[in-house]
């Protein structure tokens, strides 16, 4: 079990990170589904979750520079390197300002880098309150006309009953109590948003929150939160009769679009960019955004911000940005518009692969499937496989993500595609031989639920292993290892310490056809020679006369080899 923080340091911003990306992952379609408001698009859970994605990925960036082994599951203790708690937490601010999306996702950005700004100065639990009063502060001031029973009401409960905690209480009271408070604070915004109220639901953005700070919780105290809040009094599916306010309910006295809100209603655009600018004309800039539209955040700082906005002329919106500074990665979103269709007639169906190495890209695109590269250290993000979806220019998408690790990623990038028309499939394949496997039984003639039916099944009756070396003493499941040893992976848990690559492998094997198999696919990394490949091969033929094997090279540099038995 890894070692509970009792400071903030880079570690637990790393574990927060990971721990927040995998909650919203779990958790992104049923916040997605209780979003009315300000826009009931059904988005909230998905832009938190790319908001938190690109934050992630700027903390395991910067482990990365340290030359600090990446995060995951089968790591076997903390790493021993890294940067300091400083950096960490300002990378990690500084990611999700870059990636935020969506109107929460551009308030939680906020709230991490308000957050950051007292953290980088320590990581004691009296640092932990300060930075959650800052960050509730700082994000109310980013929204130009705040709304009580939204995510702001959720975040300021949590700073004020984080405040609350006796002095000297430790960073889990502090936690513990900044996620009680939040989660109260959301159980009472129907009733202080009347759009929440007539649809039965709590406040989508501010549920993010909850869940994010539930990750804070688990960081610091290693135990998952156990409340659950409710969905008041539903959940049930909303209607235009729910959204809409009884007539005169404002008396005209309405101050943002909380009432009255129905699918099509309001600005038809939502414009979001990231803008190089100095202060005064990000000032300038919000004071003219607030005549074109509503749902106006800017946030960031020191000449980087990320501005967001709904307004019925996009194009003023983008100009306005390019008369304050350099606007770029600009964002277009018509709310309930049909999306514009490519010229071009879409093929009928496409395979889109995550591969490990240039060469099985190859392999791959021979196959007439669209291939996303993996590097070491650096999954894919959910925005190159939305990319590489839409690439593929296909009716129907089957996705093979080829790692466990890119299952919430993938169901991300698909429901994304999704709102585009594209009818797509996420076959769960943990490892590229698996995926290979898969690949191979593909039929575009077949009819699409059939296809997916049979490279699942293929891909599920392929038995997976890894052989990696060890960087480090550490315990595993065949025992302890010491830095070089070998280890063979089967179906990701270790299951041989070996001493050398060709011994080690001729085990793995034998365990793995132990069990029947007709088929090994042996996948060479980048620095083994083609004379393994050939040596196992015909360790395979001698042994089993039945089984055929087929070599292939293309692993990640760091994986000496990879076996798939069918």
């Amino acid at each position: 079990m890894p070692q509970l923080p009792d400071d903030f340091d880079a570690v637990a911003v790393r574990t927060w990170c990971s721990l927040a990306l995998e909650a919203l992952g779990r958790e992104r379609a049923a916040i997605d589904a209780i979003n009315v408001y300000p826009v009931p698009d059904g988005d909230t859970g998905t832009n938190l979750f790319l908001t938190v994605e690109s934050a992630r990925a700027a903390v395991e960036a910067v482990f990365a520079a340290h030359g600090a082994a990446p995060a995951g599951p089968d790591a076997a203790s903390p790493v021993s390197t890294g940067p300091a708690a400083a950096e960490a937490v300002r990378a990690m601010a500084h990611g999700a300002l870059i990636g935020a999306r969506g109107n929460s996702g551009t308030i939680l950005a906020q709230l991490l880098r308000g957050m950051a700004a007292v953290l980088a100065d320590g990581g004691d639990a009296d640092h932990l309150v300060r930075a959650l009063a800052h960050a509730a502060s700082a994000a109310r001031r980013a929204v130009a006309h705040p709304v009580e029973g939204t995510i702001l009401t959720v975040a300021a409960a949590a700073a004020r009953a984080a405040g609350a905690v006796t002095p000297g209480s430790g960073l889990a009271a502090v936690a513990q109590a900044a996620h009680a408070g939040a989660a109260e604070a959301l159980e009472e915004t129907p009733g202080k948003l009347p759009v929440l109220g007539r649809a039965g639901v709590v406040d989508a953005g501010g549920q993010g929150l909850v869940t994010v700070l539930g990750a804070l919780l688990e960081t610091v105290t290693g135990r998952a939160p156990l409340h659950m809040p409710r969905q008041a009094p539903g959940p049930r599916l909303v209607s235009a009769e729910d959204l809409a306010a009884p007539a005169g309910e404002c008396g005209g006295a309405c101050a943002s679009p909380v009432d009255g809100v129905v699918p099509g209603d309001g600005p038809a655009f939502e414009v979001i960019y990231l803008l190089e600018a100095e202060d005064v004309a990000v000032d300038r800039l919000r004071e003219r955004l607030d005549t074109l539209g509503d749902s106006l955040v800017v946030v960031g700082g020191d000449g980087l911000w990320n501005v967001h906005v709904h307004v019925d002329d996009a194009g003023a919106a983008v100009e306005a940005g390019v008369e304050a500074g350099r606007p770029h990665r600009i964002r277009i979103t018509h709310f309930g518009a049909a999306r514009v269709q490519p010229h071009a007639e879409p093929a009928p169906r496409s395979v889109v692969v995550v591969v490990p190495g240039e060469e099985l890209r190859g392999l791959c695109e021979e196959a007439d499937a669209v291939t996303v590269l993996a590097r070491p250290g650096k999954p894919p993000a959910s925005g190159e496989l939305v990319e590489a979806i839409r690439r593929a220019h296909a009716r129907e998408v089957v996705l093979l993500p080829n790692d466990a690790n890119l299952r919430h990623v993938a169901a991300v990038a698909a429901e994304q595609v999704r709102a585009d028309g594209i009818r797509v499939a996420v076959i769960p394949t943990r490892a590229v031989v698996q995926g290979i496997a898969a690949l191979a039984v593909h039929e575009p003639g077949r009819s699409f639920d059939e296809d997916v039916v049979a490279m699942t099944a293929a891909a599920g009756a392929t038995r997976h292993a890894e052989l990696a070396v060890a960087e480090r003493q550490s315990w595993t499941t065949a025992g302890i290892c010491q830095a070089g040893d070998i280890l063979g992976l089967i179906d990701g848990d270790v299951a041989v310490i070996g001493a050398d690559l060709p011994g080690t492998a001729r085990t793995v094997l034998d365990r793995m056809l132990a069990a029947g198999g007709e088929l090994v696919t042996l996948v060479l990394g980048e620095h083994v020679p083609d004379t393994l490949g050939d040596a196992l091969e015909a360790y395979v033929r001698e042994g089993h006369l039945a089984v055929d094997t087929t070599v292939y090279r293309g692993g990640h540099p760091g994986t000496p080899l990879l076996i798939g038995v069918e």
